[in-house]
């Protein structure tokens, strides 16, 4: 008789332990946000796996099939050259989600750094800083954003610069006040005690410190990019055509005709409203998750 012997396999690391145990808790405290939050994850998916989902290319045209309402060869129809309807929406969920991840994750970051330097060394480069931040917050969000376009041209890092701009003094406004409260903590006048210089006060004692409300910015804000990036495309100073963008397409439904076909206005608005509000709603739940003060009425 021969025994058979198993290896047990290995315990998952104490990083994923905990990684898997917020999500968890995400999901028993939040479960609106979390199922929201399992929506925005599957339209990036979506977004990531264009080429493999799009039933067409998204430029291929179909001079037989000219401005056709939604059918079984093509589920939401097709547009005034016969392009899949479908496929365009899937692309241009890549197109929009890039710009609009790539514009959050720029502007935060470089208005997080600008508030961090504001916060702590304060004086006459705070008094300066938030006169430039006040200056930039004085303009609508679309206007700056579409001035910035118009004065740099069309293209992709056009946009995503245009929209970064929008969203520094957010997240230097945030960080600042989180800052301003931070530095008078007594492990932080302790290690102004043993000699750490700025650089390690700033990088090692404070930052880390600063990383919920980045998050929550970076969350809540990607909404915003998406319908910033849109209304530029529908404006016409967005991402030039034929690159398929949701806020192309509602531009080129007004071209269709007098009247434009419903399915060229409807799905690609369906598809901003349910991205814009699966990342708003997410923001909201990972916001009441991270901050203490309202963890206790999740």
């Amino acid at each position: 008789m021969t025994t058979i012997t198993t290896t047990p396999l290995p315990a998952p690391p104490s990083r994923l332990r905990a990684v898997l145990g917020g999500v968890k808790r995400f999901f028993r405290r939040a479960p609106l946000s979390a199922f929201w939050g399992v929506i925005a994850a599957l339209i990036v998916a979506m977004a990531m796996a264009a080429p493999l989902v799009a039933p067409y290319p998204p430029l291929k045209t179909d001079f037989r099939a000219m401005q056709k309402p939604p059918s079984e060869k093509h589920w939401f129809g097709t547009d005034q050259v016969g392009r899949d309807t479908l496929s365009r929406v899937i692309y241009g969920s890549q197109t929009s989600l890039t710009v609009a991840l790539g514009a959050v994750v720029f502007g935060t970051t470089v208005g997080a750094l600008w508030g961090l330097a504001c916060g702590y060394f304060g004086g006459r480069f705070d008094m300066a800083s938030q006169r430039v931040i006040e200056f930039l917050q004085s303009f609508p969000d679309l206007i700056l954003a579409m001035a910035i376009a118009r004065a740099l041209g069309g293209g992709v890092v056009t946009v995503i610069v245009a929209i970064a701009v929008t969203r520094i003094p957010f997240g230097g406004r945030v960080i600042r006040s989180v800052v301003l409260s931070l530095k008078e903590m007594q492990y932080v006048e302790a290690a102004r005690g043993l000699g750490a210089s700025h650089q390690r006060l700033m990088f090692r004692h404070i930052l880390p410190q600063c990383v919920a409300p980045y998050l929550i910015l970076a969350t809540t804000h990607l909404g915003v990019a998406i319908i910033i990036e849109a209304s530029l495309g529908f404006l016409g100073v967005g991402i030039p055509p034929p690159s398929p963008t949701w806020g192309n397409m509602l531009s080129d439904a007004l071209n269709a005709g007098l009247v434009p076909p419903w399915w060229l206005v409807l799905f690609p608005g369906v598809a901003i409203t349910i991205t814009v509000l699966a990342f708003n709603l997410l923001g909201d739940g990972i916001r009441d998750m991270l901050d203490p003060r309202l963890r206790g009425s999740v």
